[in-house]
């Protein structure tokens, strides 16, 4: 069985070497949201969300209006002009309600109630100023939180993912079906909005897990069983795709697993997240790095993590993170492998009198082989092991470092040690230098 890459004491390019954890949770911390340059929310299965400061980890507000666990959570700007911009967050609740809150005041802005089913996504379309939740129908609603229209009953498994396309139109997942869907304009003076179904693809063979928008012209979809399709985000035609994340055969680098039979999970498309360049896929314990130029796999890490990635992002110096239910998270780094000079090709007794045939088929082996090798590698620098249960997701601050949830009901603001060490300083000479206290004493 293939072994987990793993990185000893000495972690030179791992900045994370200060942690706060943050209490407040009493049940798993499924969901972590920015709202700004130092502000972000948890929510989770207890039902409550939680206000944070990212750089202090200061808990800045608590709020309670939801009674069963949340499924759902966005960010949401007001778009007032008469007013400052108002940060704001939606939350959805298996209790089958949606709340906007205000993140200044920590106040219940507003509730909408008349779901008939628990929301399981939301997404702001900021440009529309409007926003759709996703259950088993579509709905579209404005700022005040009015209906303006919705979809007849789509299934009883419902929306799982939405993602935001051109043209105003809107790409969710239901089952193993992706449905376009388009909001027109309404025919009266009203600012309201109708929305049309234009489109089934039907092309995966499994339920769709993740969505992500790449740019104004891609998009791509990740299934249960290990399928990724890249999609044309103007006429949803299909770019390319690739199943093949666990065959041994396709990643020749990669050390074989004996098995009998392979398990759902571990093919299981988990998260999905991207650049303009590539697209990065959490593959049951793996992370494989996809590029859209080339259509093919250009570096894999087939068992990163001991058990399934839950969620993965691109941070900048070619860093990438990843976390899993093993509760560990883990720093990587895209780097170009070396290739090796082309082998000379050997003298032997067909080539001495030109039978090529056999040659011909090593070097189309050779090449089909060139071809299939990944051209970077995913190179472990750093190993962030401070929750005892899965790591759900994460939060990338830049300088401020780094916030993690997990099951075990905890936060962790991980810190750059060395940069905390020095703001500390910082701070204690200037209260000195007010206080008069830095005056040298002979």
């Amino acid at each position: 069985k293939s072994s987990v890459q793993t990185i000893g004491e000495e972690q030179i390019q791992n900045p994370y070497t200060e942690l706060l954890v943050l209490k407040g949770h009493q049940d798993i911390v499924r969901f972590l949201v920015q709202i700004d340059d130092c502000r972000f929310a948890s929510a989770g299965d207890d039902g409550i969300i939680f206000l944070w400061n990212a750089q202090t980890g200061e808990k800045l507000f608590e709020l309670h209006g939801h009674t069963h666990k949340i499924t759902a959570i966005a960010p949401f700007s007001s778009s007032d002009a008469s007013e400052e911009k108002k940060k704001l967050i939606l939350t959805a609740s298996a209790d089958r309600t949606v709340i906007v809150w205000d993140c200044t005041s920590g106040r219940q802005i507003q509730k909408v109630s008349c779901f008939h089913s628990t929301v399981k996504c939301l997404t702001v379309l900021q440009r529309l100023d409007v926003w759709l939740s996703g259950g088993s129908d579509l709905c579209v609603w404005n700022r005040k939180l009015d209906l303006l229209c919705k979809t007849s009953h789509l299934t009883d498994a419902g929306i799982s993912a939405l993602v935001e396309l051109p043209k105003n139109c809107v790409a969710a997942a239901v089952g193993k079906e992706l449905i376009i869907f388009r909001l027109i304009p309404s025919n009266d003076e009203s600012e309201g909005w109708n929305v049309l179904e234009v489109k089934r693809l039907v092309d995966h063979q499994d339920n769709i897990l993740s969505l992500v928008s790449v740019n104004g012209l891609t998009f791509v979809t990740g299934s249960h069983v290990g399928e990724l399709i890249v999609w044309d985000a103007l006429d949803w035609t299909k770019q390319a795709s690739e199943c093949n994340f666990w065959d041994s055969s396709v990643h020749p680098d990669a050390q074989p697993e004996i098995k009998l039979s392979q398990s759902p999970n571990e093919t299981s498309v988990q998260h999905l997240t991207s650049d303009e360049e590539c697209v990065f896929a959490a593959v049951g314990k793996g992370i494989y790095v996809y590029n859209l130029q080339m259509k093919r796999v250009i570096a894999c890490q087939r068992t990163a993590h001991d058990s399934s990635v839950l969620h993965i992002e691109k941070v900048p110096n070619r860093q990438l993170i990843s976390c899993s239910e093993d509760g560990s998270v883990r720093i990587w780094e895209l780097r170009e492998k070396q290739q090796l000079p082309a082998e000379p090709v050997p003298t032997g007794f067909f080539n001495m009198w030109g039978f090529g045939r056999a040659n011909k088929q090593a070097n189309q082996a050779a090449k089909k082989m060139r071809e299939n090798t990944p051209m970077h590698v995913l190179e472990l620098v750093g190993d962030l092991i401070g929750h005892s249960s899965a790591v759900q997701m994460f939060l990338y601050f830049g300088e401020l470092g780094l916030a993690t949830c997990s099951a075990d009901h905890l936060i962790i603001l991980w810190k750059d040690g060395e940069r905390e060490s020095r703001l500390r300083s910082l701070t204690l000479f200037q209260k000195l230098a007010q206080s008069g206290d830095l005056q040298l004493k002979f």
